[in-house]
């Protein structure tokens, strides 16, 4: 076989082994059953032992620990709804002339999802966000409040945000992140395949029975948070059922920074 041959038989074969790996294939993916710190009401030093930090995109990522990016994708940050007003108002969802909000959370305006212009400006919105978590030197992005449809007053679908989940899937690819399903056990293990998640964030799942919903597609793949407003029995069941498998953790509700009197951390 000639030289050249050879060259288009190997240049062939590595197109199709491309082709054929999935979406974030060589994304880093966070540690089997590695010990997670949620650091979501401010950034602290990890605790000895902490080898995954979950932090908001407004802070930087801890020193030598596999760092998660969290990001408000489905719904306004509380505190940001008049940039957002300012800046996109034709991306805040409305009923009847008004602004739908979280019924738990009423600072935050729920994100327009209904049509595909307003799902890619999204996407606009947040590539410079994606962008700086890599930059940052975050590891994966936890896009939050997937399952805003199911707090839409009956104007979103779930086709609608497994839409927009995918645009910021392979944004998130494109910049070298992994990409965490966060909640919604509403989807099936084939949607959340076809959106290209690489691990889930599964928050209170033990105390509503839904944990097996995250391991049956991510297996060991699944960060398990538990709070202690519900008290204490969902994660001691949870460690004894999930503990040796998957990370699994108990926080405060606000999950204030270390030192705060309300602080309250506990690991299996």
């Amino acid at each position: 076989m000639s030289p050249l041959r050879i060259a288009a038989v190997l240049l062939g074969a590595t197109l199709a082994v491309t082709l054929a790996s999935p979406a974030g294939a060589d994304v880093r993916k966070p540690p089997v059953d590695g010990r997670a710190g949620y650091q979501l009401g401010g950034a602290y030093r990890p605790a000895k032992g902490v080898d995954i930090v979950i932090r908001d995109r407004s802070v930087r990522a801890a020193k030598r620990r596999y760092n998660v990016c969290y990001v408000n994708s489905f719904q306004t940050q509380p505190g940001s709804l008049r940039w957002w007003k300012r800046h996109h108002p034709r991306l805040l969802l409305r009923k009847n002339g008004r602004l739908v909000r979280d019924p738990g959370w009423p600072g935050e305006v729920l994100l327009d999802t209904t049509r595909k212009q307003k799902r890619r400006a999204i996407v606009r919105v947040q590539r410079r966000w994606y962008a700086r978590c890599a930059k940052d030197g975050f590891d994966a992005v936890e896009p939050d409040n997937l399952d805003s449809w199911t707090r839409s007053r009956h104007r979103l679908s779930r086709s609608d945000n497994i839409a927009l989940a995918r645009r910021l899937t392979r944004l998130a690819h494109r910049h070298g992140l992994a990409i965490a399903q966060k909640n919604t056990p509403q989807l099936s293990r084939r949607q959340a395949r076809r959106i290209g998640f690489d691990f889930a964030i599964a928050e209170e799942c033990e105390v509503y029975r839904e944990c097996a919903r995250y391991t049956r597609t991510y297996r060991r793949r699944v960060i398990e948070i538990e709070y202690t407003d519900n008290g204490r029995r969902a994660f001691k069941r949870a460690c004894r059922k999930r503990g040796d498998r998957i990370s699994v953790l108990l926080r405060d509700r606000d999950v204030v920074p270390r030192g705060k009197p309300a602080y309250r951390y506990r690991w299996c």
